[in-house]
């Protein structure tokens, strides 16, 4: 539960209830029904006020992240329920008050195990550090593998996916968000993706420890993968370089893919998103957010000096924006007359760019193409 210590003694993750008063001994020998006159709090064990607190929560419907807990003090969680019957009001009391208590005494909590310290610190230190410091480790991480795989890229989980039985597969995507799942069974060849697909109704009676070790399995040979030193795929990082070249730049350099590698060629296009492309890559309807992200001054170069294949993007854009202000600025396009090749296309790479960033901060998502 957000905002609990991490250092509840005895219960894991949860503060520990066991040190709040007395010595802790006793175990559940100390514990009788009370009686309905006594009064005074009843003395319990360190677990047994962990329970307390544990089955106060749930009542209120509050869930704790118990399967986080190992396995053993999960048992004995459940033992110490199943002992408890009846405590009086004093009691309880009692047991809240020295929790909250130990709750106001915390000023800050740490993650447990190298898993959590590594979630704290990334972003701030390279994943070369990151794979080291897991390698060194080995896979002694504590905490739910399937936590860690759910909040990895799909680039990182796809190959899994594609080299592990269908069996594994089929756990691994029933243990992701359905949106994931979706996404990594779009990306794989069709017979697969359905044999996986018939493998999940197959699940329900795989037990938790094989489900368990299969996560941790999975954890593993991720943490055997070499660390990247590009985040992005060859293809793309080509495709984002030649987005912002001079047209005569990126033509000459995609003929040359063509003649020594015809297959990365495609595959940079498909990453290439340039001024002529607006026109099949962007709905219709968000044109109106592109012209607002652009300076007119701008809009009217890159409109004005657009030729070829990059003039049909001039249209588009026009065409769906509002009549008085498409003939306004069909007018500014006429006034201004020619533009230089180069600023013309120094304007257009604005377009894109703040099409991209649009892209990138959700407000318009692109079209594929063949949409």
């Amino acid at each position: 539960m957000d905002g609990l210590p991490q250092d509840f003694g005895d219960m894991g993750t949860l503060p520990d209830l066991g040190s709040l008063g007395g010595d802790g001994a006793g175990g559940m020998g100390d514990f009788d029904l009370p009686d309905p006159v006594m009064r005074m709090p009843t003395k319990l064990s360190k677990k047994a006020k962990a329970a307390v607190i544990v089955k106060l929560l749930a009542s209120e419907d509050v869930k704790l992240p118990l399967s986080t807990f190992p396995e053993d003090m999960q048992v004995e969680l459940a033992h110490q329920l199943t002992d408890l019957r009846h405590i009086n009001k004093e009691t309880l009391t009692s047991v809240v008050e020295e929790f909250l208590e130990q709750l106001e005494a915390i000023g800050l909590s740490f993650p447990g195990g190298l898993e959590g310290a590594l979630n704290v610190l990334e972003g701030a230190i390279s994943p070369a550090t990151s794979a080291k410091l897991r390698k060194n480790a080995g896979f002694s991480l504590t905490g739910d593998p399937w936590e860690r795989i759910a909040d990895l890229d799909v680039s990182r989980v796809l190959p899994i996916l594609k080299d592990e039985s269908v069996e594994v597969g089929a756990v691994l995507l029933s243990k992701l968000k359905v949106s994931k799942s979706a996404q990594l069974l779009s990306m794989l060849p069709g017979e697969r993706a359905r044999r996986i697909a018939y493998a999940i109704s197959l699940t329900s009676g795989v037990a938790p420890d094989v489900v368990q070790r299969i996560g941790i399995s999975i954890a593993a040979k991720l943490d055997a993968q070499p660390a990247k030193a590009f985040a992005d795929a060859p293809t793309e990082r080509v495709g984002a370089i030649l987005n912002f070249s001079a047209s005569a730049t990126r033509d000459g350099v995609l003929e040359g893919l063509d003649e020594t590698d015809k297959e990365f060629a495609e595959e940079v296009r498909k990453d290439i998103f340039t001024f002529a492309n607006i026109a099949t890559r962007v709905d219709g309807r968000d044109v109106a957010k592109v012209v607002r992200g652009v300076e007119q001054e701008v809009l009217i170069k890159a409109l004005a000096g657009a030729t070829g294949d990059a003039a049909i993007t001039t249209e588009f854009i026009l065409t769906n924006m509002s009549k008085r202000m498409a003939d306004g600025i069909r007018e500014e396009i006429e006034a201004i007359g020619k533009v230089k090749e180069s600023d013309a296309e120094e304007a257009m790479n604005a377009v894109v760019a703040g099409i991209r960033d649009l892209e990138g901060a959700g407000e318009l998502f692109l079209l594929t193409g063949d949409d």
